[in-house]
């Protein structure tokens, strides 16, 4: 089972990180933080270069927004630092769940267990 795994990171990204990536991290690699999802933020020793390493599947709206403003530069500090204020009415984040069985689905869709009545429209049948 070892060798199928380093087979695997060899050459897949969407698992974690890869084993280039994992070679960069130990080498270059600076540990700045963990966000709540396990995710783990770097960045090399002269800032050029900042980076997650996901704790699962490689989604980038796992990233919530404290992090991304770091990792994207909008900001100097990391969120470990100098955390963002909240507001009373903030949610907390949550990743993208578009294609999921979570995902948002309207009254009348499809992929509702119980369709709602439709009021507003009426099948045509030719005469």
């Amino acid at each position: 089972m070892g060798i199928l795994n380093t087979l695997l990171r060899a050459v897949t990204w969407w698992n974690g990180q890869t084993l280039n990536t994992q070679l960069f991290t130990w080498r270059n690699g600076q540990r700045v933080g963990e966000d709540d999802q396990g995710n783990i933020f770097y960045r090399t020793a002269d800032d050029s270069r900042r980076w997650v390493i996901f704790n699962g599947e490689a989604e980038a709206s796992r990233v919530s927004p404290d992090w991304h403003g770091w990792l994207h530069r909008t900001w100097d500090e990391p969120p470990t630092d100098r955390p963002l204020p909240r507001k009373s009415w903030e949610k907390p984040h949550q990743e993208n769940l578009t294609g999921t069985a979570l995902a948002y689905a309207p009254a009348g869709s499809l992929r509702r267990a119980e369709p709602a009545e439709r009021r507003d429209y009426e099948a045509w049948s030719p005469e």
